[in-house]
């Protein structure tokens, strides 16, 4: 697996935003509209899209939304050479890197971009999000991650983080990592206000980290 150099600082003026999404559509419309508002939000604030490739589902949403207002330079795509077919991917606007595996795919879009939004979407998108947001708990990183709760898509995955917290199982502080609003607009003004907590990893080493509850 390639070594990812993460970053010890976050901007607090972002160039680019990964989103993680589906690369299926769903089968509420709101999914694709609030998608579309996203990336019209991303436009009006000259923030660029990092994402995963290809033109399908709501990860073609999005990449047609921020290409219209940005252009080729407002989109970068990163996909594995064995999804780049079109046939499996549509066409990809904007750039495009061609990366061998899945974890070369997250690292690069981990250092292209300034800060994360998960939309709805499926096993991909969950790994994505979880993923990133571990990472930052063990301060790999700080840069912030957030829900864009559509249609109220991602009420069970937050009832679900609540009750991991509430069981002790994730810290209070680990959980706020994740944050979450409906709203495209809010959801990037929380995200460029984020300051992220000490980590696990700093905690344990100066003595300050509950040895039964390390999450």
């Amino acid at each position: 697996m390639q070594k990812v150099i993460m970053a010890q600082t976050t901007t607090k003026d972002f160039k680019k935003i990964a989103v993680f999404c589906g690369s299926s559509i769903g089968r509420n419309k709101e999914y694709a509209a609030q998608t579309v508002l996203l990336g019209e939000e991303m436009v009006k604030r000259n923030i660029g899209l990092v994402y995963g490739g290809g033109n399908v589902g709501l990860m073609g949403v999005i990449a047609e939304t921020v290409y219209r207002g940005l252009g080729d330079d407002g989109v970068l795509g990163v996909i594995p050479d064995y999804l780049e077919d079109r046939e499996v991917s549509g066409k990809t606007v904007g750039k495009t890197i061609v990366v061998r595996d899945m974890h070369s795919r997250k690292a690069k879009m981990f250092e292209e971009a300034d800060a994360f939004i998960a939309i709805p979407g499926g096993l991909g998108t969950l790994d994505e999000t979880i993923e990133i947001s571990t990472w930052q708990q063990l301060g790999l990183h700080y840069k912030p991650v957030g829900l864009l709760n559509i249609n109220g898509y991602f009420d069970k995955f937050v009832e679900f983080l609540d009750h991991a917290t509430s069981e002790e199982f994730i810290r209070p502080a680990s959980r706020a990592i994740l944050l979450e609003d409906s709203d495209p607009a809010a959801l990037i003004d929380k995200l460029l206000h984020y300051e992220a907590p000490p980590s696990v990893i700093r905690l344990a080493k100066e003595g300050k980290l509950d040895p039964n509850m390390r999450g």
